[in-house]
C-alpha cells in the first residue's frame, strides 16, 4: 500500500489549514510520523528547509527563501540555537504571507520560559501515530480486530504498520531509537549517558502500565533519583514516551505519587498482550486529548486512578477539569470489574467503560457501566 494514502488527510490537516494564514504553525510529534510529508501536502507550492541538512542551514542563516510561495517550512528548527527568536524576528517584520510552518520532533512548546516568547505569535498542532479511528477512517480496513492485531504487534507508526511485518517492524524499530538516542539527544540536549539512556528505555519496557518508582530505577541505573525524572523528562519532550499520572483533586498531591509511563510506540511494549493493548489505549486517548486541546481548544487531561486499598482503573479521563469517563482495559475479560462500583462513589453519574480484545458479546449494566470490544471501542473512539 502507498504510504502517502495515509497522509492525504491527517486527522488534524484541514484544521491546520484553517489556521496557516493567522499564525505561525507549531507542527511537533514523534519521529516519522508524518509531519514533513503532511506539511509539504498542506499547499501546492512551497518553499521548504530542513535544518539538518548544511545547504539548508546557510540558506536559513541568510533568510534567502522564496517570499513569492504561500508557504515556507522550516523543518527540525528547534536545532537552531535560539530559533524562537528568529522565527519572532521573521513574524514581527514580515508578517504572513507567505505562511510559517514550523516542525520539530521534539517538543516545541518551550516558550512558557523566560525570554524569547512566541506567546500570541502561534497555534501548536501535534502529529501522532495511527491509532484505530484514524485507520478506520482513512484506510477503511476490512477487519478492525486485523487492524487492531497489526497495531499490537508492529506498533501505529505508519511506515511499519503499513508494511505489517515483524521483521520489517524490528528492523525500523532499531533504526527509529538510534536515530532519537544517537542523535537527536546529543544535538537538543546534549545527553552522553547514550548507554545508560538505552538501558533506561529498556527497563521501561517491561514497567508499562505499573507505578514507576524512581528510586527503584536509579539503584537500576546507579545515578540519583533527579538523574532518572531528568531523563524521563528528556524522553517525554523527545516524544518517546509520555506520563500518566494518578488522579487527585489536590495537585500538589497528585504529583508525589507514582506516575505510569506509556511509549509513543506501542511495539515497544514488552509483556503480555494486555499491557500492550493497554498501551495502545492510552496511546488513543491521549491524541482524543491532545486533538481536541491543539485544535478545538479544549483541556484534558488523561489520569489513573488508585485508592490507599489498591483498588484501580486504568484511565480517568477529564475535560475542562471534570472527571467525565472511567476506562479500563482487559485481555479477555466477560466480567465487568468491581472496581468501577468502588470509583462511582466518588463520581456520580460518570461513564464507566471496560474495553476487552476477546469479547463473547458487549454488555450495558444498571449502574451505566459499559463492556465493549476493543476494536469497535477504538475505532469509534469518542471523549464525553
Amino acid at each position: 500500500m502507498d504510504v502517502r494514502i495515509v497522509f492525504m488527510e491527517r486527522y488534524i490537516t484541514p484544521y491546520i489549514q484553517q489556521d496557516l494564514d493567522q499564525k505561525i504553525i507549531l507542527l511537533t510529534g514523534p519521529r516519522q510520523t508524518g509531519k514533513t510529508t503532511l506539511s509539504k501536502m498542506l499547499k501546492p507550492d512551497f518553499d521548504y528547509f530542513n535544518y539538518d541538512h548544511v545547504d539548508d542551514r546557510s540558506s536559513l542563516q541568510e533568510r534567502s527563501w522564496d517570499r513569492s510561495k504561500p508557504l515556507i517550512i522550516f523543518d527540525e528548527l528547534h536545532k537552531l540555537k535560539n530559533w524562537k527568536s528568529w522565527v519572532k524576528g521573521i513574524y514581527d517584520k514580515e508578517g504572513i504571507p507567505p505562511s510559517i510552518l514550523v516542525t520539530g520532533s521534539a517538543r516545541l512548546d518551550t516558550y512558557k520560559k523566560v525570554g524569547d516568547s512566541l506567546a500570541g505569535r502561534f497555534f501548536q498542532f501535534r502529529l501522532h501515530p495511527l491509532d484505530l479511528k484514524e485507520i478506520h477512517m482513512f484506510l477503511n480496513p476490512g477487519d478492525l480486530e486485523a487492524a487492531l492485531d497489526t497495531l499490537l504487534s508492529v506498533g501505529s507508526f505508519p511506515e511499519p504498520f503499513l508494511n505489517g511485518t515483524t521483521r520489517f517492524y524490528n528492523r525500523w524499530k532499531k533504526s527509529h531509537l538510534d536515530i532519537i538516542l544517537k542523535q537527536d539527544l546529543m544535538d537538543i540536549e546534549n545527553v552522553q549517558q547514550i548507554t545508560q539512556m538505552e538501558t533506561l528505555i529498556q527497563l521501561l519496557r517491561h514497567r508499562v502500565g505499573s507505578p514507576l518508582s524512581y528510586s527503584s530505577l536509579a539503584r537500576d541505573l546507579q545515578c540519583s533519583d533527579k538523574t532518572v525524572k531528568r531523563w524521563l523528562t528528556i524522553l517525554e519532550n523527545m516524544y518517546v514516551l509520555f506520563k500518566v499520572p494518578p488522579f487527585h483533586k489536590n495537585i500538589a498531591r497528585a504529583i508525589q505519587k507514582a506516575p505510569k509511563f506509556y511509549f509513543y510506540d506501542t511495539g515497544q511494549v514488552l509483556g503480555d498482550p494486555g499491557i500492550k493493548l493497554e498501551n495502545a489505549v492510552a496511546c488513543a486517548i491521549q491524541k482524543e486529548l491532545h486533538f481536541r486541546e491543539d485544535c478545538l481548544g479544549e483541556e484534558g487531561r488523561l489520569n489513573y486512578l488508585k485508592n490507599k486499598d489498591g483498588k484501580e482503573i486504568d484511565f480517568c479521563i477529564s475535560t475542562n477539569s471534570t472527571p467525565g469517563l472511567l476506562v479500563e482495559v482487559k485481555w479477555n475479560d466477560n466480567n465487568l470489574s468491581p472496581n468501577f462500583e468502588t470509583f462511582n462513589a466518588f463520581f456520580p453519574g460518570i461513564k464507566m467503560v471496560q474495553v476487552s480484545k476477546k469479547l463473547d458479546r458487549e454488555k450495558t449494566f444498571p449502574n451505566g457501566a459499559e463492556i465493549r470490544r476493543a476494536s469497535t471501542w477504538l475505532s469509534q473512539l469518542h471523549l464525553p
